[in-house]
């Protein structure tokens, strides 16, 4: 059996034991809550888990919080049921997903069953301590929607924590991306504990059972929130790719460049542990930073050779221009100011106005125009690359940044480049970079 399976094994049994621990003791131990009602709230809890939508790199999220913290915040102030047990075994069922089933896995929906019951235990356990016989009334519908936004805080901070440490047990590294982006989410996590335990003590307030249709009204309009914003970025994400698309139809040689820049980048930012947000906005800068070649003339883009200071010199004008046409574009703007590495000129470079983002995206683009064949010379080798890179005067490329590609290669071993060149083709090759 392999070592990775081993571990592998050893986290999801162990997780999954904590969660099964957790059950039964609070089966033993409490009162379950109201079948009908905890089946309706549960019912809600797995149709907006199916629908989880993507809002950050490769990160999912639902409003289904939401409904866990409302069962919380109404289980908890009825004297006849708990808050921990509601909240355990609904979360239970969180990490039964079809998609996972159809592709046979078992890893992750064992331990995130273990994580998310335990999680829920300790959230419902403090709304539990903190509601337990509470007299609500209006004035005290705050106290019981803070009680939420607390017990979500802690609910999702035992997520972030055991996920974490699982996979650096399993994988061997504390790159556990896209995993350590969670706290981005934590403020909209937090937002929809509030609103659950508002929404949970409301309910009990009113105590009439019609009142959940309208709870349900809410859990919808919270879901279709997300989808919007992520139906959004899926729309940002298109036009990029046709933007791609469009420069690649007219520089064969961009087809394929582009990708490669993003690739090594993410593995730059993955190496000084960026979140999900950063590393997004890195790619979506790579995946511009050369589109200020649809203003280029095409026999300067097709030239073979090196180019002279004039023809770079109205290169360099052209790209500009594109780059205020894209600054133009809101959601671009961010990246704009990143991507702006291509045709800078380095005799008015200031490295102190040079941020981190930046030379990822000028390092990342720059080893792979030095360790690729273009139309007039082989390929650097690897080695001689970095080296290159860390000669080159100008600052733009960071000492850090340098040695996080390295490593990050070195871990995946990847080799990229040609074979040893001559000391005169070293010579040559250190003038294109200067124009790569």
């Amino acid at each position: 059996m392999k070592p990775l399976t081993i571990r592998q094994i050893r986290i999801a049994a162990a997780y999954a034991l904590g969660g099964l621990v957790c059950l039964v003791a609070l089966w033993l131990r409490v009162d379950a809550p109201p079948l009908i009602l905890w089946s309706i709230l549960a019912s809600a809890f797995i149709v907006l888990e199916l629908r989880a939508v993507e809002v950050n790199d490769r990160m999912l999220q639902s409003s289904g919080l939401m409904v866990l913290l409302t069962a919380g915040a109404l289980f908890a102030i009825r004297s006849d049921s708990s808050a921990a047990l509601a909240m355990a075994a609904m979360a239970a069922l969180g990490p039964i997903l079809p998609d996972g089933i159809f592709k046979r896995q078992w890893f992750q929906p064992i331990a995130n069953f273990g994580q998310m019951v335990v999680s829920a235990t300790v959230a419902g356990l403090l709304l539990d301590w903190l509601l337990s016989g509470l007299v609500l009334s209006t004035f005290l519908l705050l106290q019981v929607a803070l009680a939420g936004a607390l017990a979500s805080l802690v609910y999702t901070g035992m997520n972030v924590i055991m996920v974490g440490y699982a996979v650096r047990y399993v994988y061997g590294t504390r790159t556990v991306l896209p995993w350590s982006g969670l706290h981005v989410l934590l403020p909209s996590q937090v937002l929809m504990g509030f609103l659950g335990g508002l929404l949970g003590a409301a309910f009990h307030l009113a105590n009439k059972q019609a009142v959940i249709v309208l709870i349900l009204i809410v859990y919808l309009f919270a879901h279709l929130s997300l989808s919007s914003y992520s139906q959004l970025r899926e729309a940002h994400q298109a036009a990029l790719r046709g933007f791609v698309k469009a420069l690649e139809a007219r520089d064969l040689y961009t087809r394929g460049h582009t990708e490669r820049v993003a690739y090594f980048a993410q593995l730059i930012g993955e190496q000084l542990r960026f979140t999900g947000t950063q590393l997004e906005r890195i790619r979506w800068a790579c995946l511009i930073h050369d589109l200020g070649k649809l203003a280029i003339p095409g026999e300067l883009v097709a030239k073979r050779g090196r180019l002279t200071p004039e023809e770079f010199k109205e290169m360099r004008t052209a790209a500009r221009s594109v780059e205020a046409i894209l600054a133009e574009v809101d959601f671009l703007r961010p990246m704009v100011s990143i991507a702006g590495v291509h045709y800078i000129d380095l005799e008015k470079f200031d490295a102190s106005a040079w941020s981190l983002e930046a030379s990822i995206v000028a390092t990342a683009d720059t080893f792979d125009a030095l360790t690729s064949t273009r139309r007039y010379r082989m390929a650097m080798p690897q080695t001689e690359a970095y080296a290159e890179l860390r000669s080159d005067p100008s600052g733009r490329f960071y000492p850090e940044v340098i040695s996080a590609l390295e490593s990050a290669l070195k871990r995946t071993g990847e080799v990229y480049g040609g074979a040893q060149m001559t000391q005169s083709e070293q010579l040559s090759r250190a003038e294109e970079a200067q124009l790569a």
